[in-house]
């Protein structure tokens, strides 16, 4: 299970793992996201803050386009974390929970 957290990120940081998709995806799995404007003046268009069922803390979020990112675009976004292995188990639960929507989506249609 993968959430939104209200929780502060601080001692998360990128460990070289990343999930690709759109950010259209993650609107739909996570809801929108907590910072960003995508209008490509920043570091990063969307930023979220998550946690897994069992509280590890994670962040996602677009890294160094400058530029505006199509909503259907696919993309690598980064996941910081506190650990390789939390950012790991976190990139699997994403993918899981993407997949399972993905699934759900081509059986509606």
């Amino acid at each position: 299970m993968v959430k939104k957290s209200k929780k502060c990120p601080t001692g998360t940081s990128f460990h070289n793992v990343t999930v690709t998709c759109t950010p259209q995806q993650l609107i739909d799995l996570l809801g929108p996201a907590q910072w960003g404007g995508n209008d490509g003046r920043d570091k990063t268009n969307f930023d979220w803050v998550c946690e897994t069922g069992n509280g590890i803390l994670f962040t996602i979020y677009d890294w160094k386009f400058y530029r505006a990112i199509e909503m259907d675009e696919v993309i690598p976004f980064h996941i910081g974390g506190r650990s390789f292995s939390q950012t790991m188990e976190a990139r699997d639960l994403l993918l899981k929970a993407l997949s399972k929507m993905f699934s759900k989506s081509l059986q509606k249609g």
